[in-house]
């Protein structure tokens, strides 16, 4: 049995996220809620809410208990990139790419 969560366009680099997503694979679910509570990061809190609502995922419609589940992937895919520019001298412009980030978690029953 896989249930997922997908967050879409997260006003965040994939690269940030990807370095928090990296300690969860292979973990149970309830292991991998405890430790994001403790990661300093903006990412951990975003990665957090979708683990949460995978969670939620499977217990509502699948009725599997939390102690059950491991997290099998937590996917992080490029979002939309805002384009801006910025001055620069002699007038002309340099560009600036503000990225965003599709987080998917998928868990499985042990």
């Amino acid at each position: 049995m896989k249930c997922q969560a997908v967050l879409s366009s997260v006003r965040m680099s994939p690269f940030k996220l990807r370095q928090v997503a990296r300690t969860l694979r292979g973990r149970r679910a309830v292991d991998g809620r405890s430790l994001l509570q403790f990661v300093p990061r903006k990412s951990a809190r975003l990665i957090g809410k979708v683990l949460g609502s995978a969670i939620a995922n499977a217990e509502s419609n699948f009725n599997v208990s939390v102690d059950d589940l491991m997290i099998d992937n937590v996917l992080i895919g490029e979002g939309i990139k805002l384009r801006r520019h910025i001055s620069a001298a002699k007038g002309s412009a340099h560009p600036i790419r503000k990225r965003s980030s599709h987080i998917t978690v998928i868990l499985t029953t042990k």
